[in-house]
């Protein structure tokens, strides 16, 4: 096996990582950047050629570090300020619910037949949807409509309520352990928005920023990257995800609002590194051999996939259109999750995780090929230009 992370490692992980936006290039196909980054981690990992040790303590860090980053970002891109997606929560709610009905009948079977005791897990796979995967699909192709807003709060509630379920259901002998711990991550969330809420309207931290940006401190990247470490250290002490502390504090984020300027700074450092050494290291975590060994996890990842695009189509008796629906069963964020969470605490069966991820790849699939058909029903055009304004 490799030997321990140094910078040559790094460099390493950095230059592999690149297959990312090598495959995202290519702008018809719509892939997302780190479907390029797990493949690199599976080449250099345990399934390819053992250049990188995942399980070294200092690479597992820095990928949590990612994993967190990463998931706050996706939060801030939940659109919680915005009137149009709150008058279409209600729709949108309604067919969450249903998809969680419809994926509970489905995760149950799928764990019968594949004689697995992972039912809960199943159904929150099938049931959830990645914020951080359709909002940008969503944004990129421009679509708008009465209807795609329902989508983007139905992918809302989804992707929140499933982030909260996923402990619970990974682990459920200590369900109430992971129910408590979750319990006091959201309370000091809720605690947070109350704090910078009246700090935001009483100019507290527009004076801050402006003393930032002038002095060139980066005080609001120090502080929220200090308010994320100490939820993703509660979550740890509790027993629950960091996707927990990092989603639900960029929530609170993006209710309070974020400046454009901190907005680049976290994008930089979650894109351009540490998401990418996440990516990575999930990638090389990954034992692909397992498959071989294990063929029916091939097909237990296909009928994942398949399955969880299914539940979300037949939101089409609801009234949600197919290509949307399909658009809204993309997964990212609940299969990584789960594959790292029942990795560390070893609860999966071999060749599960990268069942899971397969499963996973079949809905980004699927995800990218509705996309491009809701772009010839949804698209909007875009915004008119201002000739008379004057250059500045």
């Amino acid at each position: 096996m490799a030997a321990d992370v140094t910078f040559l490692t790094l460099a390493l992980v950095g230059v592999v990582a690149l297959a990312g936006p090598v495959l995202a290039l290519p702008i018809q196909w719509r892939l997302p950047a780190v479907l390029g980054e797990l493949l690199a981690g599976i080449v250099i990992g345990s399934s390819g050629f053992a250049l990188v040790d995942p399980t070294d303590p200092t690479f597992s860090l820095l990928a949590d570090i990612g994993f967190a980053l990463m998931m706050f970002v996706a939060g801030t891109h939940v659109p919680v300020r915005d009137a149009n997606i709150r008058s279409a929560l209600g729709r949108g709610s309604l067919r969450a619910g249903a998809a969680a009905l419809l994926a509970a009948a489905v995760g149950i079977l799928i764990a019968a037949l594949f004689a697995t005791a992972h039912a809960p897990l199943y159904v929150v796979l099938l049931g959830s949807s990645s914020a951080a995967l359709v909002l940008p699909i969503v944004e990129s192709l421009r679509l708008g409509g009465v209807e795609v807003l329902a989508m983007t709060a139905q992918v809302a509630v989804a992707d929140l309520a499933c982030i909260v379920a996923l402990p619970l259901a990974v682990d459920p002998k200590n369900a109430g352990r992971a129910a408590l711990g979750a319990l006091a991550v959201a309370a000091c969330s809720i605690a947070l928005y109350f704090i910078l809420r009246p700090l935001e309207k009483s100019g507290v931290r527009g004076r801050l920023h402006r003393i930032s940006e002038s002095r060139k401190f980066a005080l609001e990247l120090r502080i929220q990257l200090t308010i994320l470490f100490a939820l993703a250290g509660l979550a740890v002490f509790s027993h629950v995800s960091i996707m927990l502390a990092g989603f639900s504090f960029g929530l609170v984020v993006s209710a309070v609002g974020e400046p454009r300027r901190l907005a680049h700074q976290l994008f930089a450092l979650s894109e351009g590194f540490l998401g990418p050494v996440f990516f990575v290291w999930l990638g090389a975590s990954l034992s692909m051999r397992d498959l071989s060994t294990h063929p029916e996890m091939i097909l237990l990842g296909l009928c994942l996939g398949v399955a969880a695009v299914f539940v979300h189509a037949a939101l089409r008796v609801l009234g949600l259109p197919l290509s949307l629906g399909v658009l809204s069963a993309a997964q990212l964020g609940i299969p990584v999750a789960a594959v790292s969470i029942g990795t560390q605490l070893g609860v999966l069966l071999p060749g599960e995780p990268s069942a899971l991820i397969l499963g996973a790849l079949v809905t980004i699939a699927a995800s990218v090929v509705a996309g491009s058909r809701s772009a010839h029903s949804f698209a909007q055009p875009p915004p008119a230009q201002d000739t008379h304004r004057p250059a500045r």
